[in-house]
């Protein structure tokens, strides 16, 4: 007997394909429709209870929500976060410089700063420099450890505003250090070597080499840190300094409203703590400037592109107008 004969058969190909020939077949996704309808499903029941519940009391939360005792004690959450930034990350830096330098005086001081801030709670921190006066009634600048030029009172110096800036700062310093010195370490050290070997003098170095990359690491956790701060200054409230947190307790004490009060707050939280959201988001766009060919179109910008979009296709043109 011989062997079967095989048989193929072939399908001719075209020798052209064009892109509409091509059958492209849809990718199904049936549980990320089912997983998105419960979760809107959710949120609408959410939003619902906003809208209807009583408890809520929209219209005390609308009384409040921008009374000048409010909008002052505003205020001065703001300034508290301003200088416990600005003062926190200026010692940081200074911190971080001296844990990155040769000097061992220095690094041991820095690193046993950072070591013990990050170790005491901040509200242990803050009571102590409230309650400074009872170790130090007087204060004298002078030569170390012999006579004094001039000496001034430290009850009416440290107030409890100052007192409440000295512990944000102090206790932001030995964070932010950490934060800048990782993001110093992060840049390649052989561009730094690079730089030695031609010349370029160290503090050109640092602010036209190192900085401008460091600053893409130290950024996002800069920017929560300092969101953070916002929020933690909540905790000043204990030193009775009539910042947000503490004039709303103050006020739904007196009048028993406590959720509308409390949604004053929070609203006001969000508020600010987007607004420094969307600086973070620019500010990293500004030193991301090299790190890419093209950089990703703002939100504003993908709203004007789409504008510009529908704009040149003619659409909403009346109605017979020829293009």
């Amino acid at each position: 007997m011989s062997a079967p004969t095989e048989i193929r058969t072939t399908t001719p190909v075209p020798e052209h394909l064009d892109d509409s020939d091509l059958v492209v077949a849809p990718t199904r996704h049936p549980w990320r429709w089912v997983t998105s309808a419960a979760v809107l499903i959710v949120v609408a029941q959410f939003a619902h209870g906003l809208a209807t519940n009583p408890g809520w009391d929209w219209p005390t939360f609308a009384q409040y929500f921008t009374a000048t005792s409010v909008l002052a004690a505003l205020w001065m959450t703001i300034k508290l976060t301003l200088w416990g930034t600005i003062l926190g990350f200026a010692l940081g830096a200074l911190l971080a410089v001296g844990r990155l330098s040769n000097n061992p005086v220095l690094q041991v001081v820095s690193w046993t700063y950072i070591w013990a801030f990050r170790s005491i709670p901040l509200i242990v921190q803050l009571l102590f420099w409230f309650n400074i006066a009872y170790l130090y009634r007087t204060l004298s600048v002078g030569v170390p450890f012999g006579p004094g030029f001039f000496s001034f009172n430290v009850t009416g110096v440290i107030s409890g505003f100052t007192a409440a800036v000295l512990g944000l700062a102090l206790h932001q310093a030995a964070y932010s250090a950490e934060i800048i010195r990782a993001g110093i370490i992060s840049v390649d050290h052989g561009q730094v070597e690079a730089a030695n070997a031609l010349g370029i003098p160290r503090g050109r170095q640092f602010f036209r080499i190192v900085l401008p990359q460091a600053m893409r690491s130290i950024l996002p956790n800069a920017a929560n840190e300092v969101i953070s701060l916002f929020k933690g200054t909540s905790i000043v409230s204990t030193m009775a300094i009539a910042e947000l947190f503490y004039q709303v307790q103050v006020v739904f004490g007196r009048n028993g409203r406590v959720v509308p009060l409390l949604m004053v707050a929070t609203v006001w939280y969000i508020i600010l703590t987007t607004f420094l959201s969307i600086m973070q988001y620019y500010v990293e766009r500004h030193y991301a400037r090299g790190s890419a060919r093209a950089l990703p179109l703002t939100p504003w910008q993908k709203v004007t592109a789409k504008y510009r979009e529908i704009r040149d296709s003619g659409v909403g043109a009346p109605r017979g107008a020829t293009r």
